[in-house]
C-alpha cells in the first residue's frame, strides 16, 4: 500500500515569504523613523497618537471595499498595487524629509495615503498566501509567514535606525526600494487558479462587506478572537509612544529607539520560530487568553520602567506572548472561512486588528495629552487586563476551544 509523504510547502509560497519581509522591513522601519522624527520636530505624545489616526481612518474606512476586491480581483495584483502606493508614499517622505520639515502636517497627509495601500495590501496579501497553500500546510505557512514578517520587523527599525544617523531621509528612499522588489515577487508569483467572483456594482460591494461582518458575527469563536484583539491591541498601543518613552523615560535617540522597536521583533521572532516547529495545538482558547493577559500585564511593567535594559527585556516578553495570540487567530480565521469569503472577512478582520494597532497609538496619544507619559502605558496595560477577565466570561466558546480541527468547514474537510 503506498503511503503519501508529507506535504510540502509550495516553492510559490516560499518564495512570497521575501516579499512580506520586504513589506515588513520597509513598513515599520519607517513607522519607526515617521515616529522619531515627529516627535523631534513637535514634542508632543498627541502627535504620535494623531500620526496613528492618520493611518487608521483610511484603513477603517475601505476595508470593506478592499475585501471585495480582494475576492474579486486577482489577489497578486491587488498586493502588488498597494506595494506600489506604499513605496510612492515612502517617496514622497524622502523628498519631504530632504525639505528641511517644520511642519508635521504633510507627513500625516502622506501616512494618511500609506493607509489607503494598507487597507488593500492586508486582505490581499494574507488570502494570497493561503489560496496558494494546501490545507494541510496552512499552520505552518502562517508560522514562516511570521517568522518572515519578525525577521523584516527587527531588521527594520535597526537598520532605519542606523541609516536615519547617516542622513535623516535616507530611510525612506531604502524603503521605497525593499517596498518595489517586494511588488516584483508578488505580481511574478504564480497564480493559484482560483475562481474570482464578478466585478461588483456599488451597491454590491456594500452587500458584500455586510456579509463578511455577518459572516463574523455569526461565529462567536471568530467574533470573540477579533474582539479580544480589537480591545487588547486599543488599549495596549504602548509601542507608538516608544519614540517619547525612549527620550523622556530610557535617555536614548534614534539607534536605541532603533533597537527597542527591534526588540519587538526579537521576542516575536523567536517565539514564531518555536512555534513553526512546535505549532500550538490544543486548548488554544485558554492559551490566547492567557497570552493577551501577560501582554497586559508587560504593558502595566514597561509604563513603569525607567531602565532600558529592562524596558528592553519587558518588549521582549510581551511581543512573545503577543506572538502566540496572533498564530492562533492568523490561522484560525481563513481556516474557518469559506475561500469565496476569505477577502471579505479578513478585511472585516484588518479593521479589528491591523486597524486596531493604528486606534490604540491614537488612544495612547491622546491618554498621554491627558495622564502623561506613564499614566498612559499603565492605564492601557490594566485595561488589557480586564478586557481577558471580561472575555474569559463572555465568550465561552472560545474559551472553550481545543483545536483548530473544531473551526474548519465540514466542505474543506
Amino acid at each position: 500500500m503506498h503511503t503519501r509523504g508529507p506535504v510540502r510547502i509550495p516553492l510559490r509560497v516560499r518564495v512570497l515569504f521575501v516579499a512580506y519581509f520586504l513589506s515588513a522591513f520597509a513598513v515599520i522601519g519607517q513607522v519607526t523613523i515617521v515616529g522619531k522624527q515627529v516627535y523631534d520636530l513637535t514634542g508632543r505624545e498627541l502627535d504620535l497618537g494623531l500620526l496613528g489616526l492618520a493611518e487608521f481612518l483610511p484603513v477603517a474606512l475601505l476595508a470593506p471595499v478592499a475585501g471585495t476586491v480582494a475576492d474579486r480581483i486577482d489577489r497578486r495584483w491587488v498586493f502588488g498595487a498597494a506595494l506600489v502606493v506604499e513605496a510612492l508614499g515612502s517617496l514622497l517622505l524622502f523628498g519631504y524629509a530632504r525639505s528641511e520639515p517644520t511642519s508635521v502636517a504633510p507627513i500625516f497627509w502622506i501616512i494618511g495615503f500609506v493607509g489607503i495601500a494598507r487597507a488593500f495590501a492586508t486582505p490581499s496579501g494574507r488570502a494570497l498566501i493561503i489560496d496558494l497553500s494546501p490545507v494541510e500546510v496552512v499552520a505552518r505557512v502562517v508560522a514562516l509567514k511570521s517568522v518572515a514578517y519578525q525577521v523584516g520587523i527587527i531588521a527594520g527599525p535597526v537598520m532605519f535606525g542606523f541609516l536615519f544617523v547617516v542622513d535623516e531621509p535616507l530611510p525612506y528612499l531604502a524603503g521605497t526600494v525593499a517596498l518595489m522588489v517586494a511588488f516584483g515577487i508578488a505580481v511574478l508569483t504564480p497564480s493559484s487558479g482560483a475562481r474570482r467572483l464578478d466585478a461588483p456594482g456599488p451597491g454590491r460591494v456594500v452587500h458584500d462587506a455586510l456579509e463578511g461582518l455577518r459572516f463574523i458575527r455569526r461565529s462567536p469563536i471568530l467574533f470573540g478572537a477579533m474582539g479580544l484583539d480589537l480591545f487588547a491591541v486599543l488599549f495596549g498601543g504602548a509601542v507608538a509612544l516608544l519614540p517619547a518613552i525612549a527620550e523622556n523615560r530610557l535617555g536614548v535617540g534614534a539607534v536605541g529607539l532603533g533597537w527597542l522597536r527591534a526588540s519587538v521583533g526579537i521576542g516575536a521572532g523567536i517565539v514564531t520560530i518555536v512555534l513553526s516547529i512546535r505549532p500550538v495545538q490544543r486548548n488554544l482558547g485558554r492559551v490566547l487568553l492567557s497570552v493577551v493577559a501577560v501582554f497586559g500585564v508587560g504593558t502595566v511593567v514597561l509604563g513603569f520602567s525607567s531602565n532600558y535594559a529592562l524596558a528592553f527585556v519587558v518588549l521582549l516578553v510581551l511581543s512573545g506572548a503577543d506572538a502566540v495570540s496572533m498564530f492562533i487567530r492568523l490561522t484560525l480565521v481563513p481556516l474557518a472561512t469559506a475561500e469565496e469569503m476569505r477577502g471579505r472577512v479578513l478585511a472585516v478582520e484588518n479593521v479589528f486588528i491591523g486597524a486596531s494597532n493604528e486606534l490604540g497609538a491614537a488612544e495612547s496619544g491622546l491618554t498621554a495629552a491627558v495622564m502623561g507619559l506613564v499614566g498612559a502605558v499603565v492605564f492601557g496595560g490594566v485595561c488589557t487586563i480586564a478586557v481577558v477577565v471580561l472575555w474569559w466570561r463572555l465568550f465561552p466558546d472560545l474559551r472553550d476551544l481545543d483545536t483548530f480541527d473544531e473551526v474548519i468547514p465540514k466542505t474543506r474537510e
